[in-house]
């Protein structure tokens, strides 16, 4: 099974900036899909941004705003979260689906981002 490991986090003030950073223990290169979901309280889980196949998707909320990368020699997937409002107070997630691995599905544990107004 793959393990994903959040870091970053914590406490930000509306309108700064933070970075989240998941360390994968296979190849980046490897997955079909990688990238990272958030849920918020009382919410469901949500898309942030992930890497599918050769293009990149964004959460309608956080375009313009979030910037995901990827660093395959380090098997890291960041993202860049910019003009943070209490909206994307959430735990976010990182996932990568590999079709080739049994389970296909893998999530971090979580890491807790709050922003406060």
């Amino acid at each position: 099974q793959v393990q994903l490991v959040e870091s970053g986090g914590g406490l930000v003030q509306a309108g700064g900036s933070t970075r989240l950073s998941c360390a994968a223990s296979r190849s980046t290169s490897n997955f079909n899909v990688i990238g990272w979901y958030r849920q918020a309280p009382g919410k469901q889980r949500e898309l942030v941004a992930v890497f599918s196949g050769s293009t990149t998707n964004y959460g309608d909320s956080v375009k313009g705003r979030f910037t995901i990368s990827r660093d395959n020699a380090k098997n890291t997937v960041d993202l860049q979260m910019n003009s943070l409002n209490p909206e994307d107070t959430a735990v976010y997630y990182c996932y990568a689906l590999s079709l080739l691995l049994r389970p296909p599905i893998s999530w971090g544990q979580g890491t807790q981002v709050t922003i406060s107004s």
